[in-house]
């Protein structure tokens, strides 16, 4: 039996057993395994991981480990330069588009209510999320964190938070969004771009109506406090 010794750092430890967390633990194996089966093994989905240090050298998913390696595992990095080193997964998607399982469809209309392309349906399946992630190159989210260990997906984000609204502070400030938000440019029912109807907005799909109303009023406030709450750093 070989053994490789393993430490995640920051967030990545939420996935782990309360004795691994925060600290070198080793994880025994047999024969040829990737660095990335042991990860997932463990319970850490690959899209949550953005680098990989075996012996201290940066490696891919696919390098297989051998007995005696120290593996040191981080999530995405926002605040330092790692240009230097390999990161593990494709670089940042051009466009930032989302699909989102069925259980976040008040995330989904959150998304789409601040300009984002945001598929969702409430009967979508696991096979169809993956695919549509992959296809599109879309972000999968989802609270799912098996459905994000599937070789398909290269994007995808695990869901911390249970509030709808916390959900969409939270991936406004894991995507670096608050600059790239366009509110009321999107159906928040079908996700099409609206069409300018005079005083009103228009979906072209399900023909729904929108315009500058109290309803509008409270939105914008909402959006003004989930941008100012992320540029501030609330937690």
């Amino acid at each position: 039996m070989k053994q490789a010794l393993f430490r995640f750092y920051a967030e990545l430890n939420n996935f782990l057993p309360p004795e691994k967390r925060m600290t070198a633990f080793r994880c025994s194996f047999d024969g040829k395994q990737s660095v990335k089966h042991l990860i997932e093994a463990l319970g850490v989905p690959h899209t949550e991981v953005d680098l990989v240090l075996v012996n201290g050298r940066s490696a891919d998913f696919g390098h297989t480990l051998e007995d005696g390696d120290s593996v040191s595992v981080y999530p995405v990095f926002e605040a330092f330069d790692i240009a230097p080193l390999s990161r593990v997964r494709p670089r940042p998607l051009r466009v930032t588009r989302f699909v989102a399982d069925a259980h976040l469809g008040r995330l989904a209309a959150y998304l789409r209510m601040l300009g984002f392309d945001t598929l969702y349906r409430n009967d979508f399946q696991d096979d169809e999320l993956a695919a549509l992630s992959a296809s599109e190159r879309r972000i999968l989210l989802t609270r799912d964190r098996d459905l994000l260990k599937r070789r398909a997906v290269t994007h995808g984000h695990f869901i911390r938070e249970i509030s709808p609204r916390l959900q969409l502070a939270e991936v406004v400030e894991r995507f670096d969004l608050a600059g790239s938000v366009k509110p009321f440019t999107r159906c928040m029912k079908c996700n099409r771009v609206l069409e300018s109807a005079g005083r009103f907005s228009r979906c072209g799909d399900c023909g729904n109506l929108y315009w500058e109303g109290s309803h509008y009023r409270r939105m914008e406030k909402f959006i003004e406090q989930v941008v100012r709450r992320v540029d501030h750093g609330v937690n």
